[in-house]
């Protein structure tokens, strides 16, 4: 071989380790970063677990919430006001695009509605993307970068605000508690759907629950804030829901799609199932 090809070879091997050397370091104050934020969500969440569920609590709420959160097996258990749970998914950024494995894990609070969602995404080999959402005191912010490294989005305003909201709402099928918060209204809308607005930190917006026959949340479905080219526009954001499990004695859906309808067609760009999940336990890192 070439002497020239052999320099060339080692060059280029020297940037990729140093590249790697320097991505490993980035991850690492990353995480750290993430860690602390979610130390501060906990430990600004006003913890009040004494009292337990009774039927006497669903009173009021429409028929089918009330039947959801009786197949959930609420009544009797106390209040969730922490959650911590892990995810393994698979997401993509277009229909064009493959689909790439993500590992993540997030972190709730109810007394203050708020989450921060860490992820890993492997995009190819030897080369990956970490991204944070956030939701606290009323504000969202997603943070997306290239190898720990490289921002490529840092997203916050008031349509962020709006939609890690509805993402907080939607979510709370996985410590259905939360929805006899007094941050959130509901609204029949007949024997097997009901809508809930949930108004915090000066932010407000609705969404639609739709329940099976047995009492399962199958699908929520809500106007939400899309990114595209810069700009954003509303568009009807849906989640279907399958496979319920039990966690922690309470009955949750454990896999699903999350679809955008656009004016092309359905795009689904994430699924998902949960892998563990924990109610009301101290942070241990």
């Amino acid at each position: 071989m070439p002497k020239a090809i052999v320099i060339t070879i080692s060059i280029l091997g020297g940037i990729v380790l140093l590249v790697l050397l320097v991505s490993v370091v980035s991850n690492s104050f990353f995480n750290q970063k993430v860690t602390k934020e979610i130390s501060q969500l906990f430990a600004n969440n006003t913890v009040n677990n004494d009292q337990l569920i009774v039927k006497s609590d669903l009173k009021g709420l429409p028929l089918p919430v009330q039947k959801w959160l009786e197949y959930s097996q609420v009544i009797g258990k106390e209040r969730i006001s922490t959650v911590r749970l892990k995810q393994k998914a698979m997401m993509r950024m277009n229909e064009n695009q493959g689909w790439m494995p993500v590992q993540a894990e997030q972190y709730f609070t109810t007394a203050q509605p708020g989450f921060v969602w860490k992820a890993r995404i492997k995009a190819a080999p030897l080369f990956y993307i970490v991204g944070r959402d956030k939701y606290e005191d009323g504000k969202g912010n997603m943070l997306i970068k290239l190898l720990s490294l490289i921002t490529v989005a840092d997203s916050k305003g008031k349509e962020i605000d709006q939609g890690t909201l509805l993402r907080y709402l939607a979510e709370t099928v996985w410590f259905p508690t939360a929805v006899l918060s007094n941050y959130i209204k509901w609204e029949e809308i007949d024997s097997r759907s009901a809508k809930a607005t949930m108004s915090f930190g000066g932010t407000s917006a609705s969404g639609v629950f739709t329940f099976n026959e047995q009492g399962e949340v199958i699908n929520f479905v809500a106007e939400r804030y899309r990114e595209f080219e810069g700009q954003y526009e509303l568009n009807i954001w849906t989640i279907l829901m399958r496979e319920y499990q039990e966690f922690n004695g309470i009955r949750i859906p454990t896999e699903g799609d999350v679809i955008w309808k656009l004016e092309t067609g359905d795009f689904n760009w994430f699924q998902f199932e949960i892998t563990e999940l924990e109610y009301n336990k101290p942070l241990l890192y």
